[in-house]
């Protein structure tokens, strides 16, 4: 069918997992750093490639975090 290129959608666990962090720190990042996620329902969902770029751009960069 030729869409073997599709991205498929992740869902917030499996960020969290890739990313190695937290469900509070996850949604802290969709709410203050621009984070790119999309709600579907009462749901989160990610293209991985989008949130790789985010990271890439500097959007997870530790600047004011206070996580002591």
């Amino acid at each position: 069918m030729g869409n073997e290129n599709i991205e498929k959608w992740s869902t917030l666990k499996e960020v969290q997992a890739y990313l190695g962090v937290g469900r509070e720190t996850i949604l802290q990042w969709i709410a203050k750093r621009n984070m790119p996620a999309y709600k579907v329902g009462k749901l989160w969902k990610f293209k991985l490639s989008e949130v790789d770029d985010w990271i890439r751009s500097g959007g997870a960069a530790d600047d004011n975090c206070k996580e002591n």
